[in-house]
């Protein structure tokens, strides 16, 4: 017969926690290797998965200078005025024939090759077209307070302004003789200076 096992009893032994290895203490003479400092201003770049360099942005170009178109030359031709030969009839390209469908800063030069003299057709005169009018200059002005006249031919001898003086090259201070002299137009409306004249249309 096969004997019965004996049960041998474990000793107790005591349990240790487990022991964890330290690191060896850094030695005294090693040298430490400090990263130098990120340029201050820029900004890292980005590292990329791929290993290839980083991709600059191109640079936005400039902002174009808004360039204000050029002048038409024949601005100042403009403010010329026509005269009609047969009834004397003045346009005015500042005044324009609205009533006509002609709208205020027409130039003379663009008005259509149909137009005719307003008065003249009125009057019963014939169609004087274009070729019917001449280049015309005022030369009287009338103040646009009191209604005096500085009439070029006249001029202004008692002021020191000569017989043939222009109206544009009266001086800058220039005023109206008659609104200087009249203490109430004085008072309300103060000086009237060159640029209370307009043009008489005769």
């Amino acid at each position: 017969m096969v004997p019965p096992l004996r049960t041998v009893k474990k000793s107790g032994a005591k349990k240790t926690a487990p022991t964890t290895k330290r690191a060896p203490p850094a030695k005294k003479n090693a040298k430490v290797t400090k990263k130098p400092p990120a340029a201050i201003g820029k900004p890292a770049a980005k590292k990329t998965t791929s290993g290839t360099k980083p991709v600059k942005k191109p640079a936005k170009p400039p902002a174009k200078k808004a360039t204000k178109p050029p002048a038409k030359k024949g601005k100042a031709a403009s403010a010329e005025r026509y005269r009609c030969r047969l009834c004397g009839y003045i346009y005015s390209p500042l005044r324009g024939e609205p009533h006509n469908g002609i709208p205020a800063g027409t130039a003379f030069d663009d008005l259509p090759d149909t137009y005719v003299c307003p008065v003249c057709g009125q009057r019963g005169k014939g169609r004087i077209g274009k070729w019917g009018f001449d280049l015309w200059h005022p030369t009287r002005y009338l103040c646009s307070l009191c209604n005096y006249v500085y009439d070029e031919k006249r001029g202004e001898p008692h002021r020191g302004i000569k017989p043939g003086t222009k109206f544009e090259d009266l001086p800058d201070d220039y005023v109206c003789p008659v609104c200087a002299l009249d203490p109430r137009i004085r008072v309300r409306f103060g000086k009237v200076f060159k640029q209370g004249f307009e043009p008489l249309q005769v």
